[in-house]
């Protein structure tokens, strides 16, 4: 296959630039025995350089001509491909201590990014290419316009830093907007125990159901006027000004009640 045309139900961007790819190698300084996932390989831009230097690569992919291509250059002692839907794969299945990697498809890259979330407990570290504003709410700070429901559900989960921007014009066809790298790293503690973990949810869609309304209006279902007292949370706020650790404080209040 000398010219894969990019599949819009697939979002495919394909990375062209060497440098970006250079970049990308080296923030995930990749070691010989590393058990490494990339989601969505596509035409090898990082698949290559990564065998450089890893002895076995992992790849997730749905499109089945990339996968034909992919089986064609590299043997199976190189590359294992998992021919299927990422958003449904069982990362699990391949081992522990993973390292996860990918150019993400804008369309599906926020409910992928949940979906691996659920898999932080088996995963060393995560990096991703994703569209930049997607990065800028990942790493949100509170009291931020992009502080939201997407930052504070990856929070508590990860450790996570922006590396660096990527140009439309490192990739083909040319995305409308500009993409950026993030380092994804699982906290040894999760700021949420398990059994809290759907409580918790449920509280942070409620209180940025309406981000313009405050609190008092938006966790009218959880807490009366006197817990906010008691949790030293103002209820004048709003779902934006409150942190991370002030979610986890208000489920697992709730939780022993």
């Amino acid at each position: 296959m000398t010219q894969h045309i990019p599949r819009k139900r697939f979002g495919q961007n394909f990375l062209i630039d060497r440098q970006v790819v250079a970049d990308i190698v080296s923030a995930i300084h990749p070691s010989k025995d590393d058990l490494l996932v990339e989601i969505g390989p596509g035409m090898g831009a990082l698949t290559r350089p990564l065998l450089q230097v890893v002895c076995h690569l992992h790849v997730v992919e749905i499109d089945r001509d990339i996968i034909d291509h992919l089986r064609g250059e590299f043997s199976g002692k190189q590359l294992d491909i998992h021919a299927g839907d990422a958003l449904k794969f069982d990362f699990s299945a391949i081992g522990e201590d993973l390292r996860v990697i990918g150019n993400l498809p804008y369309n599906i890259s926020t409910p992928l990014l949940f979906h691996l979330s659920g898999y932080a407990g088996g995963i060393l570290d995560m990096h991703f290419m994703l569209q930049k504003e997607v990065v800028e709410r990942m790493v949100a700070m509170p009291s931020t316009p992009a502080y939201g429901r997407l930052s504070v559900m990856l929070q508590y989960r990860f450790e996570m830093e922006q590396l660096f921007i990527v140009p439309p014009t490192s990739f083909r066809p040319v995305p409308k907007v500009e993409s950026a790298v993030v380092r994804m790293i699982p906290r040894q503690q999760p700021l949420i125990d398990r059994c809290r973990e759907e409580l918790f949810a449920d509280i942070v869609a409620a209180a940025f159901s309406q981000r313009r309304k405050t609190l008092r209006n938006t966790l009218l279902e959880y807490l009366k006027p006197e817990d906010y007292a008691l949790l030293e949370i103002d209820a004048s706020l709003r779902a934006e000004n409150l942190t991370v650790l002030q979610y986890a404080a208000i489920a697992d209040y709730l939780s022993k009640e």
